[in-house]
């Protein structure tokens, strides 16, 4: 039996029919009985995986209890949310998603702008890189703002992120640091 819900998007009023999953639950479908598809990428793929909570990695390379990040991927799959540092006066988010054959980034930082970062196709292997890509409420001549940053994936349990930050149109003379994280069991 297909059902039907009312959605509004974008100002338009949709009739979507609606499926029950073999667990019960309602999924919204597309136009040949299908959810809707989400972009097929290799690096946002790769992002997806890391969907759970990440606490810090001590020093004698044990998790701690300190959580880090909280990666949930949503938006039927086309967007990955990332908080980091949740609950703490630091806490950042960023949102991935893919536009064109490109994975962007957009980090909402705790300095109040909102750098837009391209993820680099030509990676190395284990890693996925950054760069500045415009942004929004700063002026990258001028302002301080995240302006790279580096996620290494060491094993499906264990990541590094780092980063660089640029003040007046050059590096910053205090990098960001690299840190070491541990998916919470």
């Amino acid at each position: 039996m297909t059902r039907r819900n009312l959605v509004l998007v974008c100002g338009t009023l949709l009739v979507l029919p609606l499926a029950l999953t073999a667990r019960g639950e309602e999924k919204v479908k597309g136009k040949e009985g299908k959810a809707p598809s989400t972009p097929t990428n290799v690096i946002f793929e790769t992002l997806k995986t890391l969907e759970g909570t990440w606490v810090a990695e001590g020093e004698d390379g044990k998790p701690t209890d300190q959580v880090v990040k909280v990666v949930k991927v949503t938006a039927g799959g086309s967007a990955i949310h990332e908080v980091i540092f949740p609950g703490q006066p630091m806490e950042m988010i960023s949102v991935y998603t893919v536009e064109g054959p490109d994975v962007v980034m957009t980090h909402y930082c705790v300095l109040g702008n909102q750098p837009r970062l391209k993820a680099d196709p030509k990676s190395p292997a284990g890693q996925i890189r950054f760069e500045f890509d415009g942004g929004a409420n700063l002026d990258p001549k001028k302002d301080k703002h995240m302006h790279s940053a580096a996620l290494t994936l060491l094993d499906d349990s264990h990541i590094e992120m780092s980063g660089s930050a640029w003040d007046g149109g050059a590096p910053c003379k205090e990098q960001c640091c690299v840190t070491k994280l541990v998916r919470k069991k």
